[in-house]
């Protein structure tokens, strides 16, 4: 059974993928070669839209047949056909009205006609746009929920990557489809278990939205677990900003635990390991203990009486001198292939104060002792791992069986890996620690709260998440399929302003111009009205940036962005060949679609209408290279410029908007407004995806021109004369400073290459 559609197909069949992936009835294949679309259905094929969505919801029991029913099926389909918006908005009022006593349009559950509706919505660029715009709060509550699905997300998301994939098929949804083994509805119970010693970053994010991915296809439970079992790096207030960064995903666990409420059970049930054989106490030093489970030796205690290993366990307990020489290790095997199985530590001595259980406890048990117990204990029913635990799987089967205990489902997933990325906290805690950058939300950071601030969205880094559903390939991803998913999310929404380099600012005297300011009203965004209105102020003198007014020829007609087409008259050219003003001629009349160039500007300041001091940032990678090694060391390799600052102006619509606020700088970018810093506010490039943009910029940034570096006075190569200046920082010469020896050739003579 499959949905059958291309990603060109207008308008596209939004409520079709929808409840395909909400009933779990059809498979998505995205085919670029076929029109409208197709859906197979127990040996029946549906063609229009309508068709699918009534076939999929009657075999998902969401079919309701009513005059309600009705009336919306035909709001739905006549809904594409309106463009007014006075109509639009009647439309909207009309259910918004009926929503204000209503869940959803017919019954009290989702049926086919919200599907259908909310289809049509988000089909149409100027009803989502009004309806985003908040004056219908019952109607977007009801949008809003059906597009947070989890199974909305992931149909959203294959389409995303069925663009990004150069119209390959895909099948997204169907990944999903495949499911958890032997889950059952309204049983299934999964767990997010952090450990509390630091700040969630991207790779935690995709665990997180699949184990509440799952919980919610189930209509079952997700638990928050705070794996509190080494107080030496876990505190409090780790607890609370992770709970602050899965608030940032919009994922809620139905509930949330510690694994330090378990600690009594846990040690009850090592005692009985102890009691039954199965595990013993260890006064092996740390790398005797490594260098003989490397080549299979057993432990000179392994064959020590219950009585000494409980004696022994006590004193580790008590946390006497004695005590803390001895480690609890499981009695699985001494040379088992898989090392994982070789006598594992079980538990171990801390004398650290716990942050939750202060100094009761001066033993703890290891991760991998601790979360089978736990799992079963919580009624978890899958356990969704990284495969970089799957040689352990067989340890914790075996913590199972060995305590008796209700067994537990694993299902791994590859970890997501990132080009130029770091992941460890351990080396990002170098970064922080040696104030290379300015916290764990700094922009450079793959930290939830890093990448949010440098502006991904939530919607986006779900999409995004899901589309790579449960993928067992273990590799390096590029960031632009992410970026590129955050692009289209942010693009129909982002106001639009304009932003001017101050280095060597132009002046230009616009001939035909109003003698004094005059003050326009448009629209923040052009596509929609919906978003606002900026005011733009006119005047016979405007600033332009050096590289734009560089660019122009003598008499070209340029377009001046919003305003009009103009004719270059002249200019002046300073002593080092910058120009230092321009003259230009309105032509109003003038065909902006025959210009090459259409310019941002901005009007010359006047106590009436002022400009903002702003600051553009950008980021590169903090690495420069794409993969460390286990035996590199971060040091070696890292950018040596990583942040760049611009200075601009921008004009006073800028001074409305909060911190947070994403925005367009036409011709420039996408950025997040950081706040103000020095009384000048400061704006992050948010990278939209393409590769040129993404690629590493450490060795093409003008750092001097970016104000990242002090200017530094160099001798001049020699025999060379002056340098030009460079984008590149400087390198050595690949021969060396000292001047060449010429010797007896016979080949042709050529020139250096540094003359």
């Amino acid at each position: 059974m499959s949905l059958t559609l291309s990603t060109k197909t207008t308008p596209f069949p939004y409520a079709a993928i929808a409840i395909a992936t909400y009933t779990q009835k059809a498979d998505l294949n995205y085919d670029e070669s076929v029109a409208g679309v197709t859906l197979d259905l127990d040996g029946v094929q549906y063609t229009t839209e309508d068709e699918v969505v009534h076939a999929l919801a009657k075999a998902g029991a969401l079919d309701a047949d009513s005059p309600k029913a009705a009336t919306y099926s035909a709001v739905a389909r006549a809904l594409p056909t309106v463009t007014g918006v006075s109509d639009i908005l009647s439309t909207l009022d009309s259910i918004n009205n009926h929503l204000a006593y209503h869940t959803f349009l017919v019954t009290n559950v989702i049926t086919a006609v919200d599907w259908l509706l909310w289809g049509a919505i988000r089909a149409s660029i100027r009803t989502l746009g009004l309806l985003k715009n908040g004056q219908h709060v019952h109607a977007l509550r009801w949008f809003t929920h059906l597009e947070s699905l989890e199974t909305t997300q992931a149909a959203l998301a294959s389409v995303t990557a069925a663009k990004a994939n150069k119209a390959r098929n895909t099948k997204t949804a169907a990944s999903f489809a495949l499911g958890l083994q032997n889950a059952k509805q309204g049983e299934v119970v999964t767990r997010f278990p952090p450990e509390p010693s630091g700040y969630l970053h991207i790779g935690h994010a995709k665990a997180a939205l699949l184990n509440q991915y799952f919980a919610k296809m189930y209509n079952g439970k997700l638990i928050i677990r705070f794996d509190d079992t080494n107080p030496t790096k876990e505190k409090t207030e780790f607890e609370e900003t992770i709970l602050e960064d899965l608030s940032l995903l919009n994922i809620q666990g139905d509930s949330i635990t510690h694994t330090s409420d378990y600690f009594d059970t846990i040690y009850d049930l090592a005692i009985r390991l102890i009691k039954a054989g199965k595990a013993y106490t260890d006064d092996t030093e740390q790398a005797l203990m490594r260098e003989e489970r490397g080549k299979g030796v057993a432990s000179a205690h392994r064959d020590d009486s219950v009585e000494d290993n409980l004696k022994h366990f006590s004193e580790m307990k008590a946390g006497t001198p004695e005590g803390v020489r001895w480690c609890l290790r499981a009695k699985i095997s001494v040379d088992d292939q898989n090392k994982a199985l070789r006598d594992p530590v079980i538990y171990r001595c801390n004398l650290i104060p716990h942050h939750r259980t202060g100094d009761r406890w001066k033993i703890y048990p290891t991760y991998d002792f601790a979360c089978p117990i736990v799992d079963s204990i919580e009624g978890v029913t899958h356990a969704l791992r990284t495969n970089e635990y799957r040689e352990r799987n067989v340890q914790y089967y075996w913590m199972i069986d060995a305590l008796a205990l209700r067994p537990v489902h694993i299902w791994d997933f590859s970890r997501l890996n990132f080009i130029y990325t770091l992941l460890s906290k351990r080396k990002l805690h170098w970064f922080v620690d040696n104030k290379l950058v300015k916290g764990w939300d700094d922009p450079r950071f793959p930290t939830i709260r890093g990448i949010r601030r440098r502006g991904m969205t939530v919607e986006a880094l779900s999409q995004f998440m899901l589309a790579q559903g449960p993928s067992q390939a273990i590799v390096s991803l590029e960031w632009d399929s992410i970026w590129a998913i955050n692009k289209k999310v942010i693009d129909p929404i982002a106001p639009r302003l304009w932003a001017i380099v101050t280095d060597n600012i132009v002046p230009v005297i616009v001939n035909g111009a109003p003698e004094s300011a005059e003050v326009k009203q448009l629209p923040l965004h052009k596509k929609d009205s919906t978003v606002g209105q900026k005011n733009v102020v006119y005047t016979k003198t405007i600033l332009m940036e050096q590289e734009d007014a560089a660019s122009f020829e003598d008499n070209e007609e340029i377009t001046l962005m919003d305003w009009g087409n103009a004719l270059v008259q002249s200019k002046t050219i300073g002593p080092h060949g910058e120009i230092t003003s321009l003259t230009m001629n309105l032509h109003l009349e003038g065909d902006f679609r025959q210009t090459k160039k259409k310019i941002t500007w901005l009007a010359q300041p006047t106590d009436g209408h002022r400009l903002i001091d702003i600051t553009l940032l950008d980021y590169d990678y903090l690495i420069t290279k794409k993969k460390l090694e286990e035996d590199d060391d971060v040091k070696d390799f890292v950018t040596p410029i990583s942040e760049f600052r611009e200075a601009a102006f921008t004009d006073t619509n800028a001074a409305a908007l909060k911190k947070g606020d994403i925005i367009q700088f036409e011709r420039k970018g996408y950025y997040i407004f950081d706040g103000a810093e020095d009384g000048k506010l400061e704006f992050i490039k948010i990278p939209d995806g393409r590769a040129a943009n993404l690629a590493s910029k450490a060795a093409g940034k003008d750092a001097a021109g970016r104000g990242v570096l002090a200017a530094t006075s160099k001798p001049a190569l020699s025999g060379v004369g002056s340098q030009p200046s460079s984008r590149m920082y400087e390198v050595a010469k690949v021969c060396g400073e000292q001047p060449l020896t010429p010797v007896s050739s016979t080949m042709y003579e050529v020139k250096s290459v540094y003359e």
